[in-house]
């Protein structure tokens, strides 16, 4: 395994159950692009939305909240079997309570990541937060971890490679994937 994170960085990750994104900014670069006929486009990586399926297979619940909604990021989590998304929801705490609240889950098993204003309050309550290094300054100040990759360039992929890592399911997920059972 090439990753590392450090000790109390994966201890603080340890018993995720479920995990928070936001989209943009987080799952895309941030920005809002426009075709000529008014349809919104975004760009979504790859690795970070093999990272959601990871998380999925490991028994982490992938969960969406995002104060926007739009045709391409229904197609795109839909095609990821993604089915825990809040669409158009600025208030997002409530819609976390409630991802929460369904699962039986409690906050000492949640993890986050956003990139702005809105995410603070789950940020702050979550016992796992990160940011993408281009989040808003007084986001980074809250968060555990600060991703190496900005955000839509692997952010979201990096966060659930150390959720795995931390949960202990990274390496089986990985000899897996390199066609070696043990």
């Amino acid at each position: 395994m090439v990753l590392s994170f450090d000790t109390a960085t994966l201890l603080a990750a340890q018993d995720i159950r479920i995990a928070f994104f936001d989209v943009d900014g987080v799952l895309t670069d941030g920005g809002v692009y426009f075709s000529e006929a008014g349809e919104t486009l975004k760009r979504f990586n790859i690795l970070d939305g093999q990272g959601l399926k990871l998380l999925r297979e490991a028994g982490i619940v992938p969960a969406v909240i995002t104060g926007r909604d739009s045709k391409p990021l229904r197609v795109r989590l839909e095609a990821l079997g993604i089915t825990e998304v809040r669409y158009g929801t600025e208030d997002k705490l409530p819609a976390a309570e409630a991802m929460l609240a369904q699962h039986g889950f409690d906050w000492r098993q949640a993890a986050a990541i956003g990139d702005d204003w809105p995410d603070l309050p789950v940020l702050a309550r979550a016992a796992f937060a990160a940011a993408p290094p281009n989040a808003h300054a007084e986001v980074r100040a809250i968060v555990r971890h600060v991703t190496t990759a900005r955000g839509g360039e692997g952010a979201a992929r990096e966060f659930c490679d150390l959720l795995l890592t931390a949960g202990g399911h990274y390496r089986r997920l990985l000899d897996r994937a390199q066609g070696r059972q043990g």
